[in-house]
């Protein structure tokens, strides 16, 4: 059975309202969920602690962002991340997070140049935006998804993966559509996922 994203919020609604979790235990289990699934599909990844750059959004998909910084970081991993928007402005439980993380590494914003900067990682993960999302997202967004793509690779590395946290940022949920900006440069390629973990069930869009 295909949900909406409509459907997807009810049901996390309902479990919620009926005390059988918290909105900050869902965001842990997906996060921690993620993690498991990521390095199940790359076992590589599990075998030796790597680098990974984390690109959290304004929203509960930045939160779940910030539980995998953490669960990576506590396996061994270096892991920047760098958030798109106020961290002021972030819904509670997806702040709390953030907090989280920020007593074990720092958060920089999301920005073309900061995105550039450093070395290619191994593992690039996109929690920029869920399955809410109905506009194109912003393009500092797809410029730091673009950027991180871009960054040169040392000797070692080996190829880049990318793994979405719910659905590629700039899909629609609903429709399959994406919705990026117009800008040169950015198309399906920015965007694309090598591995998307969603939860509860697979959306109409997926």
């Amino acid at each position: 059975m295909l949900l909406t994203s409509a459907q997807m919020r009810a049901i996390e609604g309902a479990a919620i309202d009926s005390g059988a979790v918290t909105g900050l235990q869902l965001m842990e289990r997906a996060g921690r969920g993620t993690v498991a699934a990521l390095l199940a599909e790359w076992p590589d990844l599990a075998a030796r602690p790597g680098r990974a750059v984390v690109l959290c959004g304004p929203g509960n998909n930045g939160g779940d962002g910030f539980v995998i910084a953490r669960r990576l970081h506590d396996r061994g991993w270096t892991v920047e991340v760098l958030l798109l928007g106020d961290p002021a402005r972030l819904p509670g439980d997806a702040r709390r997070n953030h907090d989280l993380w920020a007593a074990a590494g720092p958060v920089r914003p999301l920005a073309p140049e900061t995105a550039a900067e450093g070395v290619r990682p191994d593992l690039l993960v996109d929690a920029l935006f869920g399955t809410g999302l109905s506009r194109a997202i912003p393009d500092a967004a797809a410029q730091g998804l673009r950027a991180v793509r871009q960054r040169p690779a040392d000797a070692a590395a080996a190829a880049l993966r990318v793994v979405a946290v719910d659905c590629p940022s700039g899909l629609n949920c609903d429709s399959g559509a994406l919705l990026l900006p117009a800008s040169p440069g950015i198309g399906p390629e920015t965007v694309a996922a090598e591995l998307t973990v969603t939860f509860h069930r697979a959306k109409i869009g997926h």
